[in-house]
């Protein structure tokens, strides 16, 4: 066996006490093998040991949890009727960057193992994207290649996508982000758990054959992206949709035999990781031959294949005696079924290669919250903050073209129509689903043979957050709870992806541990647990860290009769924003884009006044009060009523509010405020409801009527601006000029 030093350690990505710490837990040096094992398990990406101290601040209690967050692969939420829903985001950043298209369609396939792996059909799918300039070559040869991915191996896996969000800033040139998350149903009571235990049970690998693309890719995600990290070409994963659809397929036939005692999906660090997490979970230990592993390649050395990050794998532990039955199933959908170990009383990890020992090391010692480390960062508030601080609206000149500023906005390429992004994906595909005819601020997929449905959202404005972490935080998550209630749902559950720059940058880690600060803190005011995640560090190149961008995932669940749409519906219903308008264009996209001004504060927020607003609007829903709702975000009030309007081509009239600057109450982003339309019929109970809900304080809800669903043209302070489909063609078209699209 190859002896190792320090020097190893380093090159493997581990620190000189890590190494000490790897010593002093086996009472030796650890082979080569074995040392490249602890290094993909004790990465950022596997172990989070830069960030577990604040993930731990989190809420992770809810009556609704039937699994707490960490325990399983996904989050795991009882919705009523026997059913619970199953959803997690994961990143896929760094290997998007190198090689766009398989980087994207493995993090798609990665996150449903995640889903299926504990026994639910994935039903929906959405994505969060970020990427840099989009009149940049290489940003548009990422933004076709990640796309392709996405469509690819999500319309041939039979998996809709239906939502996600679409951003381009320059800080994501070097390091885009591609976060895809996954929600399956499952009923309650038939959900798998990532265990092993039964000393001698047999431990099978299932489904593709295990190949040396991807090897040390979760240390490949530990590190920062340079102009060298297109030689760690290796490091990622290739995928194989249908070979995915099979497996998904097999295991969730298997289930209801009985026979298996635990399954897991090999995604980061492959058989190690997989090996080692099941086992600690379970209290026991595990045998493996690895000479037995199906392999692609020849002569694959025993820590290529401990590493390997292939797609389209399983371990699985059966209960002894019955292989016969799963050997069965798995023959019938032709995937690799092959026993490469049993499970040991002792709970160590001991793996063979032809007879002899590569590697025996403590399971608990390798995982996430057992012998990995955890460590405290330093964080420091960062010195751009000065310039937001300078920041002054007394110096930005009110807008004087209203419609010539309006144009422009809605041509931006973060407001401007995804039609080019979305229309690659099939919304349709293997069940039915609601959301694609009728648009909602969130995604809405019926449950099959049910009254009920799901509402689905991921949302995360990165500017907010990096002018201010703790609110940006906040805004998150409450920009996703409000998308949810605007649609009909009630919210029940987070899944967070946590992309951020270097956290060993103290400025970095101040944004990091100030996000999760103002999540935390509107998770708890909306009573949205979290049910899990990924964390994503060093999303960071040469000149500099990306925005941070901790994106929400959210789920809520409605009854069907409650569903809430965004688009006008009859000629003459009045339109309201119900929420309170601010002399406020902080953080705005046309304030930094249109005027220029880079640094500025997060936009107004305040966490008691959007709980109000998301109260109101869930009644006036279920009074059957409104007949739209459309939250307004970026690009502000008029992006939000222009959209509610394009959709059936209907024109509207609306007027500005004289004690506000026309640029801050058409355009400015101050949040909790939603546009609705209410029926003339239903006026007095609509302002009736809304009355009871003011009083004096700061926080209770305010309204005004703004205008009226009117003909086909779009009317502003009596100024005929033209007709509503001039304008969606504006909207629609504003980003399809690029070449690569």
């Amino acid at each position: 066996m190859q002896t190792t030093t320090v020097e190893t350690a380093e090159q493997l990505g581990l620190t000189a006490d890590e190494f000490e710490r790897i010593k002093s837990v086996l009472g030796r040096t650890p082979n080569f093998t074995e040392l490249s094992m602890y290094s993909v398990m004790w990465s950022e990406h596997c172990s989070y040991k830069n960030s577990i101290v604040w993930l731990k601040t989190l809420p992770r209690d809810g009556n609704r949890l039937l699994v707490k967050a960490g325990e399983e692969n996904a989050g795991l939420v009882d919705i009523g009727d026997g059913y619970a829903v199953v959803f997690k985001i994961e990143s896929h950043n760094h290997p998007s960057a190198i090689e766009p298209f398989q980087g994207a369609a493995t993090g798609v396939g990665g996150i449903h193992r995640d889903i299926f792996t504990m026994g639910a059909r994935p039903i929906a799918t959405l994505n969060s994207l970020r990427f840099g300039n989009i009149k940049d070559k290489k940003t548009q040869h990422l933004v076709k290649g990640v796309v392709d991915g996405i469509s690819h191996y999500g319309n041939c896996f039979g998996v809709p996508t239906v939502g996600g969000e679409v951003y381009f800033e320059d800080c994501y040139s070097t390091n885009p982000l591609v976060n895809a998350m996954s929600v399956g149903i499952v009923k309650v009571g038939q959900t798998v758990s990532a265990t092993s235990f039964g000393e001698g049970n047999p431990v099978f690998i299932v489904g593709s054959a295990t190949g040396k693309d991807g090897i040390g890719g979760a240390s490949f995600a530990s590190a920062d992206i340079t102009e060298e990290s297109a030689q760690d070409l290796p490091a990622v994963q290739v995928g194989d949709p249908f070979q995915e659809k099979k497996l998904l397929e097999a295991c969730l036939e298997i289930i209801p035999t009985g026979a298996l005692v635990g399954m897991q999906d090999m995604g980061a660090a492959g058989i190690t990781c997989s090996t080692a997490e099941m086992s600690a979970k379970g209290e026991h230990g595990m045998k493996i031959q690895l000479d037995k592993v199906p392999t692609r390649q020849e002569n694959m050395k025993g820590w290529e294949m401990l590493l390997s990050e292939s797609q389209e794998r399983m371990l699985i532990v059966i209960k002894k005696g019955r292989e016969a039955e799963v050997l069965r199933i798995f023959d019938k959908w032709d995937l690799h079924c092959v026993q490469i170990g049993e499970v040991t009383k002792d709970p160590s990890l001991k793996f063979y290669m032809n007879g002899e020992l590569e590697a025996d090391l403590p399971a608990e010692s390798m995982v996430l919250g057992g012998g990995a480390p955890q460590y405290h960062r330093a964080y420091v508030e960062p010195t751009y903050f000065e310039k937001i601080k300078a920041f002054n609206i007394l110096n930005v000149p009110d807008v004087t073209n209203l419609k010539y500023t309006a144009e422009k906005l809605i041509q931006l390429p973060n407001i401007a129509s995804k039609r080019w992004v979305y229309t690659q994906y099939d919304s349709m595909v293997g069940t039915a689903n609601a959301s694609t005819n009728s648009p909602s601020d969130a995604a809405i997929v019926v449950i099959k043979g049910t009254k009920k449905a799901l509402a689905m959202t991921t949302d995360c404005n990165s500017r907010y957050v990096y002018a201010d972490p703790q609110k940006g935080g906040q805004i998150a998550v409450a920009e996703a709870a409000r998308n949810i209630v605007c649609s009909g749902g009630e919210p029940v559950g987070v899944t967070n992806c946590l992309n951020f720059g270097n956290p060993y940058d103290p400025e970095v880690y101040y944004q990091f541990v100030y996000a999760l600060k103002g999540m935390g803190e509107a998770c708890r005011k909306f009573d949205a647990p979290v049910t899990g995640g990924n964390v994503s560090f060093y999303n960071q190149s040469p000149d500099g860290p990306v925005y941070p961008t901790p994106t929400i995932g959210m789920v809520g669940v409605l009854n069907f009769e409650n569903r809430m749409t965004l688009d006008f519906k009859n000629e003459g219903d009045l339109i309201y924003l119900v929420g309170r308008s601010y002399n406020d264009i902080n953080s705005s996209e046309y304030l930094h884009k249109i005027i220029g001004e880079e640094f500025s504060p997060a936009p107004h927020f305040d966490l008691e006044q959007e709980f109000q607003l998301q109260q109101a609007i869930a009644k006036l829903i279920k009074g059957n009060l409104i007949q739209s709702a459309h939250d307004v975000s970026e690009g502000g009030l008029f992006t939000t009523v222009l959209e509610s309007g394009m959709h059936r081509g209907l024109g509207f009239e609306i007027k500005t509010n004289d004690h506000f600057r026309k640029d801050a109450y058409l355009f400015g982003e101050s949040q909790s405020r939603v546009v609705v339309t209410v029926s003339p019929a239903d006026r007095e109970k609509f302002e009736a409801l809304l009355h009871t809900l003011v009083d004096a304080s700061e926080n209770s809800v305010r309204y005004e009527k703004i205008g009226v669903v009117k003909g086909d043209s779009i009317v502003v302070n009596e100024q005929n601006w033209g007709t509503v489909n001039e304008w969606k063609k504006k909207y629609d078209t504003a980003i399809e000029q690029h070449p690569e699209h």
